[in-house]
């Protein structure tokens, strides 16, 4: 095989046992990698409690992992998400893909549950189950620098260990496995840690396609001046946007009850750049190198984190969110759900405390005191707990990232369908709607946007199985990355065969979370979103959503994915899919 190893290494943790199973090139083509064969070996466990032994935790790289192709250094980790209870998947960049891949193994299926806190420590074929008693406790530095001489690291910290739905699994001391509470996942099975260094090589079919391949993706992508322009991502990172967002009256403020932010112009990623100077780094085989990091070390945050813990929970100080992202990196926690679950608290509350308290909200999340009990399982819960589960600003249990859905409806259908609940990274269409690639839409309408987000949705579950970064694709397609998956694989295959493959990706997922009980009910928007705003003394505000035409919307989105009017799945559609 080229590309993939055809190889997948089974930990028993019950049985302490390791064994490599084949993975055939069919099964390959039908689901690349990464996310997509991450789902395939979940989908017969996706029922179970994400705590059950026998629920897997799936690390998968993809063919292009390991290989000069351009963005091709992240992985996929999936289980079943703890927060949601949707599939819980997450893309992650840093070295561990790489290295895995460099072990001559395309992935790792983690079941059973150790007796005693361990570590796994992987290194080309030897594969060891350590004791990790003595790294209870100790945050992501410290095993960074405990492990370094290991290899890539994937480890959690003390959020996971004391039970907060939204731990995160950090890569390398600070690339996050976000969003879907995976790492109590890890604490479930008794994991602190996983270690990988691999030495072998991928073999790659065409060599000469391949870097011809590569130079047509990277001229489009200097051409793009939302990667590589004066003020694009490479320059200023994903913080790029923030100042996009506030004048798009889209930047959620106060828990979404506002969509500007008063004190933006002086938070923006320009103002991180002067302040910080900031050096640029990034994933394994990435140019773009949209990563941020101080002269003092602590990563400067990505757009979410950095309009979350400023417009969202009403914050005016930069140096509250800094501290902010670096406490949650540290203590692996998500970002995007602490800063969301505490403008819940906030707005229940009625309060919003002083900047220099923010910091001790977190730790009583991570460290389950008082309040941080409440706080630790989510805004869905908190909200609920205190009578008003309006003031969640979730869908499927997931809190929504930094763009408010009220200036681009795109937006909001695409949060509404997303298969593991409120997630930009789905669809985004923020591409279309804001950044007008690949061609500008009208975002105030919902017109024809069923099937961008259906089309979009589909080429992010590619650039997640190949794997790439979905960034690239603001300037590169499928059909350029069809040129590479051929010259890496020997398998010729067109942009519109890996359009089919990402449809029946996406399908699957629809699968797993209808046996879960999932339906159209859950396909929705908070109710804050279809009610006007009362006046804020704003020039301008976005009108509330039609509810109306939004229901519209959803229902030709599920037209147009095959599913039926109550958005369940169909045999006929999945067995045109091969399902």
């Amino acid at each position: 095989m080229f590309g993939w190893h055809g190889k997948i290494l089974r930990i028993d943790l019950n049985r302490q046992s390791f064994e490599i199973e084949s993975a055939d090139t069919a099964c390959c083509r039908k689901f690349i990698g990464g996310r997509g064969l991450a789902g395939y070996f979940l989908k017969e466990y996706i029922t179970l409690p994400y705590d059950a032994p026998e629920m897997p935790i799936l690390f998968f790289t993809g063919p292009l992992v390991a290989t000069p192709s351009p963005t091709s250094g992240r992985m996929t980790i999936m289980s079943k998400s703890p927060l949601t209870d949707t599939i819980g998947d997450s893309s992650v960049g840093g070295s561990f893909g790489t290295m895995l891949k460099k072990t001559g193994l395309d992935g790792i299926i983690i079941t059973g549950r150790s007796d005693l806190l361990c570590g796994i420590e992987i290194h080309d074929a030897s594969v060891r189950l350590v004791s990790a008693k003595a790294l209870a406790g100790r945050k992501i530095s410290d095993l960074t620098r405990i492990l370094q001489s290991k290899g890539a690291i994937a480890a959690i910290g003390p959020a996971a260990e004391n039970g907060v739905k939204y731990a995160n699994i950090i890569i390398d001391g600070h690339y996050a496995a976000g969003r879907m509470g995976l790492g109590l996942n890890f604490a479930s099975k008794n994991i602190k840690y996983i270690t990988v260094k691999g030495t072998g090589k991928t073999e790659v079919a065409d060599p000469v396609a391949l870097k011809q391949a590569g130079e047509d993706i990277f001229r489009l992508v200097s051409a793009s001046p939302a990667l590589m322009g004066d003020y694009g991502i490479s320059r200023f990172g994903t913080g790029a946007l923030y100042d996009l967002m506030d004048a798009r009256h889209m930047m959620p403020t106060l828990n979404f009850k506002k969509n500007r932010f008063d004190h933006a112009a002086s938070l923006n990623a320009p103002a991180y750049r002067n302040r910080f100077i900031p050096k640029s780094t990034g994933c394994r085989g990435c140019h773009i190198r949209c990563k941020k990091t101080a002269s003092d070390g602590r990563p400067l945050p990505e757009f979410e984190t950095m309009s979350h813990f400023s417009a969202l929970i009403g914050n005016q100080n930069m140096e509250t969110v800094m501290a902010a992202n670096h406490f949650c990196n540290e203590h692996g926690m998500d970002t995007i759900s602490a800063a969301s679950t505490l403008a819940c608290y906030f707005e229940l509350a009625g309060k919003h405390p002083a900047s220099e308290n923010i910091i001790a909200l977190l730790s009583d999340i991570v460290y389950q005191r008082g309040t941080g009990k409440q706080l630790g399982k989510g805004s869905a819960r908190l909200a609920e707990d205190f009578g008003f589960p309006e003031a969640s600003m979730t869908v499927k249990n997931l809190e929504l990232p930094a763009y408010d859905p009220r200036g681009a409806y795109g937006m909001a259908l695409a949060y509404a369908t997303a298969s593991r609940g409120g997630c930009h990274l789905r669809a985004y269409p923020v591409g279309h709607e804001i950044l007008r690639k690949p061609v500008p839409t009208n975002r105030f309408t919902f017109a024809g946007k069923a099937r961008i987000i259906k089309l979009q949705e589909d080429v992010n579950a590619v650039s997640d199985s190949l794997t790439a970064c979905k960034f690239i694709f603001f300037a590169a397609s499928v059909e350029e990355y069809a040129k590479v998956y051929s010259a890496i694989t020997g398998l010729s295959f067109s942009g519109h065969e890996l359009m089919k493959a990402g449809e029946r990706i996406c399908y699957q997922e629809r699968i797993m979370n209808t046996q879960n009980g999932f339906t159209a009910k859950d396909d929705d928007l908070p109710a804050r979103f279809f009610i006007p705003q009362v006046n804020n003394n704003d020039a301008y505000q976005p009108p509330a959503i039609n509810r109306t035409d939004f229901l519209a919307a959803r229902a030709a989105y599920y037209v147009v994915r095959g599913l039926d009017e109550n958005g369940m799945p169909g045999r006929e559609k999945a067995q045109e899919l091969g399902l």
